[in-house]
């Protein structure tokens, strides 16, 4: 596909984009509030060669919330005070994919950061977050994967400095390599987290039990930290988001069919 072709798809996805929504919203009241993983998509969607086809590349989405535009959710969106702040450092695409849950943290805690990971070259926004003396940067990953003499903590601080909990955001992989590949982040302690509770994500196949999806961490850090009424704040996010998805997925559609249709 040619650059001009690039251009002129998606020209005409904004307009159908455009049109939907002005049908939706006849009063012309779009609900387009940002975040930083939303400001982070649209740099990296600016720099793209050819349009990102994800799964559902086809369905018409809201462009805030990337839900198909009949289940949007932006104006259910309520965010919430918390002492405890959140840096993400996403994978590449990460951003733009629909089933990503990191933007879900951003809409709830406005003050939440994200930037694109880079081995060679991180970005100097990145650094001067991280090294903000009135934060405590807390890397969030498994504890036996820290090197012999770092140090791991298993429960966040609710004294002293706020934490800053840096989430590496991609695939179990992805996330593995930005943990490993990352020399910026080896002076921070690892924050090993012990989720006990089953994750409820589903949008995406998971490559061992007993993994959670980033807002899924992020509810529990903030449950940890004292920041109840975010915690909860999330987790309405994180289900809303979760329900309305999987309802615009056609497997997931047939599974409920089948399923009743068994119970009867």
């Amino acid at each position: 596909m040619s650059h001009a072709d690039n251009t002129r798809l998606r020209e005409n996805y904004a307009v159908v984009t455009f049109l939907i929504y002005t049908a939706v919203f006849p009063d012309n009241k779009i609900p387009m509030p940002d975040n930083a993983v939303l400001t982070l998509r649209a740099h990296r969607l600016a720099r793209s060669t050819r349009p990102f086809l994800a799964r559902g590349n086809r369905v018409v989405r809201c462009q805030r919330c990337l839900l198909p535009v009949p289940r949007c959710l932006c104006h259910t969106i309520t965010p919430v005070p918390a002492r405890s702040q959140f840096c993400l450092v996403m994978f590449d695409t990460e951003p733009m994919k629909p089933s990503n849950t990191g933007r879900l943290i951003a809409d709830i805690l406005p003050e939440t950061t994200a930037y694109e990971w880079s081995r060679t070259a991180p970005p100097q926004a990145l650094l001067d977050t991280v090294n903000n003396d009135l934060l405590q940067p807390l890397v969030v990953f498994p504890g036996h994967y820290a090197a012999p003499g770092r140090e791991v903590i298993t429960a966040p601080p609710r004294q002293g400095k706020p934490p800053l909990f840096i989430m590496l955001d991609g695939t179990w992989t992805e996330a593995a390599k930005m943990f490993r590949k990352s020399p910026w982040m080896d002076r921070f302690p690892v924050m090993s987290l012990n989720v006990t509770r089953p994750s409820r994500y589903s949008l995406r196949e998971s490559p061992g039990a007993g993994q959670h999806c980033t807002a899924e961490i992020a509810i529990a850090l903030l449950e940890q930290a004292g920041d109840e009424a975010a915690a909860a704040g999330l987790l309405n996010h994180f289900e809303c988001f979760r329900e309305r998805y999987l309802a615009g997925k056609p497997s997931h559609q047939a599974y409920l069919t089948e399923k009743q249709q068994q119970q009867e």
